[in-house]
């Protein structure tokens, strides 16, 4: 009598427990600075249409997006904080359930429009240096994703304040030549000619003290590596 019981109570139980965990896979995470995917081009796009952004439409959450965000948050009375949550959404007219999470959840580059990013990047910060050391600079970039001491996607990872200065100055937003994608993709396919470095910097242009603290490991072109 017991086990005829307990088998619909297990039952009850188990369709509970599904759709708690179908909830969670489809609420929407927070938009915020490093975010990138459809998610974001559509935010993009909303506030291009409400006149609180001219940047371009990436589906990369960086600095103009967050001013943007700001700015119709504190227009529309809600927390300026720069994050897209659920009160942000609604104002937005955004869906505060997503079938999938708007940005990768596991250290490396995982989605195709990536490639494109770190292209930039790459194009940005070493047009004109050697072919090597533009392998080199995405390099730097990948270890730092894959470093726990910096942020675990790729936009997370051009976009950390103060962290490029092609991002501060909006070069990041030229369109790269070839040789920026092939260095993109040699560095993607495992090519590191830096051995694991953190940084790179122009010696001849650096003004921060703190970069000359890290130790220098070789040099490319212009560009010194280290960690």
């Amino acid at each position: 009598m017991k086990r005829k019981i307990m088998i619909p109570i297990l039952l009850i139980l188990s369709v509970i427990l599904l759709s708690i965990f179908a909830f969670e896979k489809s609420y929407a995470q927070n938009l915020t600075w490093g975010s990138s995917g459809a998610e974001v081009t559509e935010l993009q796009n909303r506030l291009t249409r409400w006149g609180y952004y001219d940047g371009p439409i990436s589906g990369t959450y960086g600095p103009q997006t967050y001013e943007a965000v700001r700015l119709f948050q504190q227009r529309n009375g809600l927390t300026v904080d720069g994050i897209v949550g659920p009160q942000t959404r609604s104002a937005l007219g955004m869906p505060s359930q997503v079938t999938a999470p708007t940005t990768p959840v596991s250290r490396g580059v995982s989605r195709s429009d990536d490639v494109h990013l770190l292209a930039r990047t790459i194009h940005a910060e070493s047009k004109g240096e050697p072919y090597e050391g533009q392998v080199a600079v995405g390099a730097v970039i990948l270890n730092r994703i894959r470093s726990a001491d910096f942020p675990n996607t790729l936009a997370g990872v051009v976009y950390q304040p103060c962290a490029f200065e092609p991002v501060k100055r909006g070069t990041i937003n030229e369109a790269p030549n070839d040789s920026a994608y092939r260095a993109a993709r040699d560095a993607l396919n495992g090519w590191d000619p830096t051995g694991g470095a953190l940084y790179f910097w122009n010696p001849a242009t650096a003004t921060s003290r703190w970069i000359w603290t890290r130790t220098i490991t070789l040099r490319i072109g212009r560009h010194v590596f280290g960690n």
